[in-house]
C-alpha cells in the first residue's frame, strides 16, 4: 500500500494513497474507516459493478449493483498491510467500520420496514476476519455518521429523515449499539437542543464524540462527548460551524471544513478555555484530491482526512 509521508500544509501529512495497481485492475476505492487502533481500511469495488450518479462528485457518487464482490485493504498502524476478499455483498454500504477480532461492519445509510410485518429490515452486516458474514441487524435509519469504539460498540448520528422516520433509536438523533445491532445507549433528554443531523465523529480514549447540527431555533453546531462506561453526556457549542472533520485530545481540538469544488480545506484549531471551545488558529491547505462528504474521522487526537484517493492526517 503506497504511502509517502510528506507534509501537505496546515499541519496535514500524507499517510496513504490507493495503489495505482488497483486502478489498473479496474477497482475503485470507495468506503473507508479508521479503526480504534489507528488501522486504515478501504473497501474497493470493480468498476463493472458500479454506476455513477449524475450530480454527485467524487467517490461518494459511485454506487454498486448488488450483490457485488469487494476487496478490503487494511493499512495497519505499524505500516503492515492486509488484503481481504468479500464475496456477494448484498447491501450497498454507506459506511464501514473495524471491530475487535478482525471483524468488519458494513452498513447502509437507510433502513426500510418489511411490508408485511412492519419490522425494520437489517441494514448492517457483520463480517468475520475470514471474510464470511456472521450476522445482520438494523442500526437505525438515515445514518450520517458511524464510528466504533475500543470496546466494540457502534455509534451513529442520524439525519432529519431518520429522526422523523419512526425508528425508535433514530428519532433521538444519536445512538449507541452492540456490534450485533442491539441498542445500548441513547441521549434520553441529555442533549441541549434537538439534533438535526450528524456532521462528524471522533474517539478519544474511552470517550466518543459527535459533531452535530441543532434543529432548534439557534441553528448551532454542538460537540457532544459520551462516556460509554457510564452513559455520561456532555455537550458544548462548537467554535466552528458545520465542520466536516474533527479530532480532540484533552483540551485541544482540530477541525476541517472543505471548500466545495476545490482541492482545499480549512484547518481550524481550538482550545477548551473556561468551559468553552475557542478558536486559536486557522489556515488553508491545498490537498491532492477532491474533498467530499464523509471525508473526516478522528481517532485519539488525529484527524484523518480523505482527499480524492489520498489519505492525510493532522494532530489536534
Amino acid at each position: 500500500m503506497d504511502a509517502d509521508g510528506g507534509v501537505v500544509g496546515g499541519g496535514l501529512r500524507a499517510v496513504w494513497r490507493a495503489p495505482v495497481a488497483e486502478r489498473w485492475a479496474g477497482r475503485r476505492p470507495l468506503w473507508w474507516t479508521v479503526g480504534p487502533a489507528g488501522d486504515l481500511a478501504v473497501l474497493l469495488v470493480r468498476r463493472r459493478h458500479l454506476r455513477r450518479g449524475r450530480h454527485v462528485k467524487g467517490w461518494v457518487g459511485w454506487s454498486p449493483r448488488t450483490p457485488f464482490d469487494g476487496l478490503l485493504l487494511i493499512r495497519r498502524a505499524d505500516g503492515s498491510s492486509e488484503r481481504r476478499s468479500l464475496a456477494g455483498v448484498p447491501l450497498a454500504p454507506a459506511h464501514i467500520a473495524l471491530l475487535p477480532d478482525g471483524r468488519l461492519l458494513t452498513a447502509a445509510g437507510r433502513a426500510r420496514r418489511d411490508d408485511t410485518t412492519g419490522e425494520w429490515r437489517p441494514n448492517a452486516l457483520l463480517w468475520a476476519a475470514d471474510g464470511v458474514p456472521r450476522g445482520a441487524g438494523c442500526l437505525g435509519d438515515d445514518i450520517e455518521v458511524l464510528v466504533t469504539d475500543r470496546g466494540g460498540r457502534v455509534w451513529t448520528a442520524h439525519g432529519d429523515e431518520g429522526m422523523r422516520g419512526g425508528h425508535p433509536e433514530s428519532t433521538a438523533g444519536l445512538a449507541g449499539w452492540s456490534a450485533e445491532g442491539r441498542p445500548v445507549w441513547g441521549p434520553r433528554g441529555r442533549l441541549p437542543d434537538v439534533p438535526l443531523r450528524g456532521r462528524a465523529a471522533a474517539t478519544e480514549g474511552e470517550h466518543v464524540w459527535f459533531v452535530r447540527s441543532s434543529g432548534g431555533g439557534d441553528g448551532e453546531t454542538y460537540l457532544t462527548r459520551v462516556t460509554p462506561a457510564t452513559g455520561e453526556t456532555t455537550s458544548r457549542r462548537s467554535p466552528v460551524p458545520a465542520p466536516d472533520g474533527f479530532a480532540v485530545r484533552g483540551a485541544r481540538a482540530v477541525f476541517t471544513r472543505r471548500e466545495h469544488g476545490r482541492h482545499a480545506v480549512e484547518v481550524v484549531r481550538a482550545r477548551l478555555v473556561d468551559g468553552a471551545w475557542t478558536v486559536t488558529g486557522c489556515s488553508r491547505a491545498r490537498v491532492p484530491g477532491r474533498v467530499v462528504p464523509h471525508c473526516g474521522q478522528g481517532r485519539d487526537g488525529a484527524l484523518w482526512l480523505r482527499a480524492g484517493d489520498a489519505w492525510l492526517s493532522v494532530d489536534a
